[in-house]
């Protein structure tokens, strides 16, 4: 992807975010857009910083860590985790990164919250939500989720932020926010349980369904492919 096209795709998944917020009533700026940069190299990522994007989304440990070694010069770059978290790959994320998306399990809980470094201040969590029960998916489901938060908010070294799903695909605009109707309903469950938790984030809203998402309240929309292009095979 050359410069050119680069900077055309960006300014259009901005666009198409400002529309789409406009459309549903909501104010400019109440969705950020975080870039989805797996796969992508170092180079695509200064591009996109040197045209003002500041999050980047990363599925991959290894992957971003590399990155995030070849861009150490940026300032105010953000790095969110998003992808599946194994446990050996905790203390990486937990170092590393201002975000994580995918945490669905006690486990991964506990083990960020021991593994974040003091210094860096809390550690920014979205619980991943298994929002379509699907089996091959990762996240907890509905009814658990409760519990979980519950465990993150016991956590002096993590801040719960909100929750994240990935449904599954689904033709048309209703289909499309059916879920994440759902998820915005598990999050204002979670907000009168926990009133004093700063549940402000749905990271929600890919680049097939954007729209449906902010229909329903996504405050972080994942676009990849609408602003790097095609995927890349690892």
């Amino acid at each position: 992807m050359t410069d050119l096209i680069l900077s055309e795709s960006l300014a259009n998944a901005r666009a198409r975010l400002d529309e789409a917020l406009s459309a549903a009533g909501r104010p400019a700026g109440a969705a950020r857009l975080l870039a989805v940069s797996k796969t992508k190299p170092a180079a695509m990522i200064r591009k996109a910083w040197q045209l003002g994007q500041r999050e980047f989304g990363e599925n991959y440990v290894q992957e971003a860590l590399d990155k995030q070694a070849e861009l150490a010069d940026l300032d105010a770059i953000v790095w969110h985790f998003i992808g599946p978290l194994q446990s050996n790959k905790t203390r990486d994320v937990a170092e590393h990164f201002s975000w994580v998306h995918s945490v669905d399990r006690e486990r991964i809980v506990r083990r960020l919250n021991d593994q974040r470094p003091e210094a860096l201040g809390p550690l920014d969590i979205c619980l991943q939500v298994n929002i379509s029960d699907e089996a091959s998916k990762s996240g907890v489901s509905l009814d658990a989720l409760p519990g979980l938060a519950e465990v993150v908010l016991t956590m002096p070294r993590l801040r719960l932020r909100g929750l994240m799903a990935i449904p599954s695909p689904a033709e048309g605009l209703s289909a499309q926010r059916a879920p994440f109707a759902r998820l915005r309903e598990a999050l204002e469950d979670l907000r009168e349980r926990f009133p004093e938790a700063p549940l402000d984030t749905l990271s929600m809203g890919m680049s097939a369904d954007l729209e449906a998402a902010v229909l329903e309240g996504a405050t972080m929309v994942r676009l990849g492919t609408a602003i790097f292009g095609e995927r890349q095979t690892r």
